[in-house]
């Protein structure tokens, strides 16, 4: 806008010049200095319109430079690249929001080429619930692992293998969005980040006011009245007319006039705001601590009796001639209830075609609403899935055949194989994979039973995070590429085992890759006999 507005004075100043109504002026030397000023200024104009130009295509090329270096490293291990979630998060800020600011940029002076290239590629672009979506990742593993603001915005983060960094911008950006959905947990831990790097001598941006009004009203819906009052006064200090500050320390003052009182006799508090400085609000899963802790890696139930208990062994599937030749390594994961792995389950080749199949089918994953029975999204499962049908390709038929010969168990009325790609922050909360009494219509269209078995291939190996847990017996299955678990939902009886509500913990670092098929009742009468007590 800014050098449209010097353009317009170029031209209305020409357009003076050349009217009519100052066609005389050479018969005036007086009125002829009025045109020396008038050219003065013309130039002065001009040489505003060229640093406008020129600081215009600095930005330009400062982008260009910095994204060049970096499309260079994204492209040439794109997955390795996103496997960073700092990456994940700023690639969905830069195209939702950056790229529309350079944009507008452009478009004080329209270039056709880039605006041609916008519009074909724009409907490719994030948009607000993506940057919202990964902005939000974060803060889960943040949550998850017990990671304060700075170990995202210094790129602290294990087995990283890029570096990311988080400016005061995004810091603030972060917790500007967690304020907006009313999270003043998280928008506390992301202000004091942003507030910290400025107070080192980071350039950015976002004014220090801006920060502290956030910061300080945050930390009073915290319940930390002390602290706000003297990051309202800071506030204050800097910005003597900032007409919330003084309406908020009001607000404070009628609130607690006789606590205020006593906090202006105290030391200020300088205490850094930390992940432990508050404490977390709860929320709608009741098993939260113990499935965080579980993913990362903490009160693992694995006793040394129980490990003791646990052995490894060649399985022919009860010689089934496709496994005599060459057995199937089995590893015990858990006794009770068993969990065992099986080892070179899938070869690279195969990963790799069974990715390239699922890739153009990949939507986001869904849940079955447990009333309406519906499939529908849910925030507590991040991820993308695809189906796979046996006539797809001769390597799915392959590998739902090497199911069966492994587990003995019917895959004909097995649902399809389900490929499942993980991003930034990709989870999928504590859930049961069978259907319990009061959703008797889950897998009603199917025709054939509950989710008697899982059978779970590891597809990828993963940095940090991304574990298979199970809250109820304190198990925690780590993932291993080329490998698959198993386990049975149900009883013998036909009761769903309770005790198998898992979770896929949220991937910290890298990109997870699994398949899953989940076996179902019909056809299983002979080959996994029915129990005559309910715990069978």
């Amino acid at each position: 806008m800014a050098t449209r507005g010097i353009m317009l004075t170029l031209l209305l100043a020409l357009a003076c010049l050349s009217s009519p109504t100052r066609a005389e002026i050479f018969t005036s030397i007086g009125q002829m200095t009025d045109l020396i000023f008038t050219e003065r200024e013309l130039v002065q104009s001009l040489k505003e319109y060229i640093r406008a130009e020129e600081t215009k295509l600095e930005a330009v090329k400062s982008w260009a430079n910095k994204l060049d270096l970096l499309t260079r490293a994204s492209t040439s291990d794109p997955e390795g690249f996103l496997a960073h979630p700092v990456n994940a998060y700023k690639l969905m800020k830069r195209l939702n929001t950056e790229w529309s600011e350079l944009e507008s940029l452009v478009l004080q002076d329209p270039s056709d080429g880039f605006l041609s290239n916008m519009s074909v590629h724009r409907q490719y672009f994030p948009d607000e619930e993506d940057e919202k979506g990964a902005a939000k990742a974060l803060m889960r593993l943040q949550d998850t692992y017990k990671l304060d603001s700075e170990s995202f915005s210094k790129g602290k983060l294990p087995g990283v293998r890029y570096s990311a960094l988080l400016t005061v911008d995004d810091c603030f950006d972060m917790g500007k969005l967690a304020y907006n959905e009313n999270d003043y947990y998280h928008a506390v831990l992301w202000m004091q980040q942003a507030l910290k790097q400025m107070d080192t001598g980071e350039d950015a941006k976002t004014l220090k006011a801006d920060i502290l009004d956030y910061l300080s009203y945050s930390v009073y819906q915290m319940g930390d009245l002390s602290r706000a009052i003297e990051l309202t006064r800071r506030l204050v200090a800097i910005d003597p007319g900032h007409q919330r500050a003084g309406g908020n320390m009001r607000y404070f003052e009628r609130l607690l006039s006789k606590e205020l009182r006593d906090v202006t006799q105290e030391s200020a508090d300088e205490r850094p705001i930390q992940l432990d400085t508050y404490e977390r609000p709860k929320d709608y899963l009741p098993e939260r601590e113990i499935y965080e802790a579980l993913c990362r890696g903490e009160g693992v139930k694995m006793t040394s009796k129980r490990s003791s208990r646990l052995f490894c062994r060649y399985q022919t599937g009860n010689r089934n001639p496709r496994l005599l030749l060459k057995p199937m390594k089995e590893e015990d994961e858990w006794d009770s209830p068993r969990i065992v792995r099986y080892l070179e389950a899938l070869s690279d080749q195969e990963i790799e075609k069974i990715k390239e199949l699922a890739k153009p089918k990949l939507e986001r994953a869904t849940v079955r609403d447990p009333k309406t029975g519906i499939l529908t999204v849910a925030h507590y499962r991040v991820s993308k899935s695809a189906w796979l049908d046996g006539d797809d390709d001769p390597v799915v038929e392959r590998v739902n055949r090497r199911i069966q010969d492994i587990t003995g168990l019917t895959v004909d009325t097995a649902e399809l194989l389900q490929v499942a790609n993980y991003g930034v922050g990709g989870q999928y909360e504590p859930h049961y994979d069978f259907s319990r009494k009061d959703e008797p219509d889950a897998f009603k269209s199917l025709g054939t039973g509950n989710r008697v078995a899982t059978y779970l291939h590891y597809m990828s190996d993963v940095e940090a995070g991304g574990a298979t847990v199970f809250p109820d017996f304190g198990a925690a299955i780590w993932p291993r590429k080329g490998t698959a678990v198993f386990w049975y939902n149900l009883f013998k009886s036909g009761e769903g085992d309770y005790r198998t509500r898992h979770a896929a913990c949220p991937v910290l670092v890298g990109s997870k890759w699994v398949s899953n098929k989940w076996i179902h009742e019909r056809g299983q009468e002979f080959r996994r006999p029915c129990g005559l007590t309910e715990a069978d």
